[in-house]
């Protein structure tokens, strides 16, 4: 009975959810992998003697790599059809990374390291969003949003075992431990999903040629809708990658928080979106992708100018639920807005320019928000972030209605 019930509130029988999640399974493992980064930020810095902006550098890599294997993704993805094989290429590069970080100190191995964590960030998102996208044209709010969850169960459990680790082992020690899950994710992948690999990896490759595929991606790229949308999204993500990186320094250094607590606050930030993502997904299959992104980013927006107000433990981790309840809401959302305006057979490519946006912006802004940090103080630099969400409403609210459930 509630299987039925599931089938029939998310539009998507039961039977039929099963490559969702495993998909969602391996999206949730890249999350793991780049949260236990963003955990071990601050002890890396203490250890080594980094200051705010080289922390910000360090991040900006992140995301310069991300932005460079994002575009070449989407091609290789469109082209080949590859789509399940460079989901696991993804997995094996983000789990070796890891693994490196707990074999060196030294800042500029370290830097090359992060390098490969961000191309596997983004080397997931083309693959993954266009093969779900395809498998549920109908239903891509909610098949996104189960994408979405799982990023967010892997970025909740992610803080908790990061900061249950620190307290009994090294930065170096912690990455070695969090990469061993890593591998055993991509041999799951390989395992339940290589009977798909021949049929389903080849359907993306509808293309008369290279030409006719630039001429289909061009057109995208020009459009203003998918443009506003690829801004508004970046900035979102400005927001988001930037809770990430100073509000663990927030907390460590101005509230004087130890491993565990900054692990739970970081949990508390995720847990919301377990529960808010696939409520928006499937709200946004049935009354469109617009109010539901239009509602997420104006809660986002109070609550992170709220962070700063008190020093209160219990009230920040309260604060910081209902800011992740809001902000992941949006995600899947903005995801399944652009598939419906992007033809299937070149989803891989639009999907690289939207991250690809995203990771441009966040890349020129996390240096920038340690430049303020280093010389206004963290907290001046929530309020930037709050700023930024501010804009991206107002893009919203003059982009036209998206309409959910269609093919483009």
């Amino acid at each position: 009975m509630l299987i039925e019930s599931v089938g029939r509130l998310t539009g998507v029988p039961w039977a039929r959810q099963g490559p969702a999640f495993l998909v969602g399974l391996g999206h949730g493992t890249t999350h793991w992998i780049a949260a236990f980064f963003y955990l071990l930020l601050p002890f890396i810095a203490r250890d080594i003697g980094l200051s705010y902006t080289d922390t910000g550098f360090l991040v900006s890599v992140f995301h310069l790599s991300a932005l460079a294997a994002n575009f070449g993704s989407g091609l290789a993805v469109d082209i080949t059809g590859r789509r399940i094989v460079y989901q696991v290429i993804s997995l094996l590069i983000g789990g070796s990374a890891l693994l490196g970080f707990g074999l060196t100190d030294q800042f500029l191995i370290l830097t090359g390291l992060v390098v490969l964590l961000g191309a596997s960030n983004n080397l997931w998102h083309p693959p993954a969003i266009a093969y779900l996208s395809e498998h549920y044209p109908q239903n891509r709010g909610y098949a996104l949003s189960v994408h979405a969850l799982c990023a967010n169960l892997g970025d909740t459990l992610a803080p908790l075992a990061a900061g249950a680790l620190l307290m009994v082992l090294t930065w170096q020690g912690t990455a070695l431990t969090g990469a061993v899950p890593v591998f055993a994710i991509a041999v799951i992948l390989v395992l339940f999903l290589r009977q798909s690999v021949g049929k389903s990896d080849q359907r993306g490759n509808r293309h008369n040629g290279m030409r006719d595929y630039l001429i289909q991606v061009g057109r995208i790229a020009r459009d203003r809708t998918v443009l506003a949308l690829c801004v508004m999204s970046g900035m979102r993500n400005i927001a988001q990658n930037g809770l990430y990186v100073f509000l663990p320094l927030y907390l460590v250094n101005e509230l004087d928080s130890g491993p565990l607590w900054l692990g739970i606050t970081m949990t508390a930030l995720q847990a919301g979106g377990l529960l808010a993502s696939p409520v928006a997904g499937a709200w946004s299959d049935r009354a469109g992708r617009r109010p539901v992104v239009l509602a997420g980013l104006s809660v986002t927006t109070i609550v992170i100018a709220a962070i700063t107000l008190t020093q209160n433990d219990l009230f920040i981790v309260a604060t910081v639920s209902l800011l992740g309840f809001a902000l992941f809401a949006v995600r899947p959302v903005i995801h399944s807005w652009m598939m419906d305006l992007s033809p299937a057979n070149i989803a891989g490519s639009a999907t690289s320019i939207l991250f690809g946006t995203q990771a441009l912006l966040t890349t020129i802004m996390m240096p920038l928000g340690g430049l303020v940090a280093d010389r206004y103080g963290l907290p001046v630099v929530f309020y930037c972030l709050a700023g930024t969400i501010l804009l991206a409403n107002l893009i919203v609210y003059w982009l036209p209605s998206g309409k959910g459930g269609s093919e483009p």
